[in-house]
């Protein structure tokens, strides 16, 4: 890993959001601030935080019903086990992990649970944009890089949704438009797995094609966000301040808008940044806030990460195969020399005797 350009580019973008974080700081007054924290408040942050992630789990079964429908007892490990890789992994590493441990129990493709995480972003970063504008009137002033990462994130998530809603309606079409790109523009050797990745991708998308079901994901989406922004305000009646639930929105929808950056493992810097400075708009004192918004860090951070690992090594899981998952997802890696990655009808059937012939 710290081999890759893509770790390194996660610790410089880390870096810069740290010294945005801790300039002009007193870290003795932060250190005492921690120390003072009532961290039984903690207990009800990390049991609302857990109730969010079975809503995240039941979300992502929610999505692959489609596909292939799995109790949400069964996914719950796998998705912990996701999220702990995005807390150790950079640049979000544990959304393939959770895809592959997923294809390795229930024989769904790596592509086709993967654009369905894509649309759970999709729909977390269009929550995070709602939080944004919902509690930005009742902000004094936000610097102005915060307002650009809220206008190029809003372009984002917005124009992303548009073209997979229309993927989703028009999938015939959408097939002929990206073979005939695929054809025109890749290399030879990469077609055949880049037009498999994209049929696997499209019926990931099948979800979308029902109104009902956007409508679904969407309400869903928001209540996770809801609970996670409880869970703020808990941990805050461990510090000595008080803002409204409104700036815990807009703390939590901007900082976890910074998070899709690039990043060191556990989003280090992103995540702090953004969050003190949006206290500090709010006349929190800035060691409070650094205080703060480090002890929610490891709070969200830290519980699932353990009970990740713990379902991870009861799964028999390695770091050896999540390397392996990663490897699988580059693009020199050709998935026709991998004797287990079967086409999408197969992958997704289930596993009776009567289909051992196929």
């Amino acid at each position: 890993m710290l081999k890759s350009w893509r770790f390194w580019l996660g610790a410089v973008i880390s870096a810069l959001f740290l010294i945005i974080a801790l300039r002009g700081l007193d870290l003795r007054h932060v250190l005492l601030d921690i120390r003072a924290a009532n961290y039984w408040w903690l207990v009800p942050g990390v049991v609302v935080y857990f109730v969010a992630v079975w809503a995240r789990t039941w979300r992502w079964h929610y999505l692959l019903r489609p596909i292939k429908p799995i109790p949400v007892k069964t996914m719950w490990p796998v998705v912990v086990i996701g999220y702990m890789g995005n807390n150790i992994y950079p640049f979000r590493i544990g959304e393939v992990i959770r895809a592959y441990v997923l294809k390795k129990k229930q024989g769904v493709s790596v592509s086709a649970s993967i654009a369905t995480i894509l649309v759970e972003r999709i729909f977390d970063g269009l929550v995070m944009l709602i939080f944004v504008f919902v509690a930005l009137p009742i902000a004094p002033g936000l610097p102005a890089w915060l307002r650009q990462t809220v206008i190029l994130a809003s372009i984002a998530f917005f124009g992303a949704l548009a073209i997979f809603l229309v993927m989703a309606a028009l999938p015939t079409a959408s097939r002929k438009i990206y073979r005939w790109l695929i054809h025109r523009f890749v290399p030879r050797r990469f077609q055949r797995k880049l037009l498999a990745l994209a049929d696997r991708f499209m019926e990931g998308l099948s979800s979308l094609r029902n109104p009902v079901d956007v409508l679904m994901v969407f309400v869903t989406s928001a209540i996770i966000w809801l609970l996670e922004t409880v869970k703020y305000w808990f941990v805050m009646h461990a510090f000595s301040f008080s803002v409204s639930f409104f700036a815990l929105m807009l703390m939590n929808g901007v900082v976890n808008l910074a998070t899709t950056l690039p990043s060191a493992p556990g989003y280090i810097g992103t995540f702090d940044g953004p969050g003190i400075e949006i206290l500090k708009v709010f006349d929190v004192t800035p060691s409070v806030a650094a205080a703060y918004t480090l002890v929610l860090h490891a709070a969200l951070w830290l519980p699932v990460t353990l009970l990740g690992l713990w379902y991870m090594f009861r799964e028999s899981l390695s770091w050896k195969e999540f390397d392996q998952a990663v490897e699988e997802v580059n693009p020199d890696h050709d998935p026709a020399t991998e004797p287990d990655n079967p086409p999408l009808k197969i992958a997704i059937a289930p596993r009776t005797p009567k289909n051992n012939h196929l």
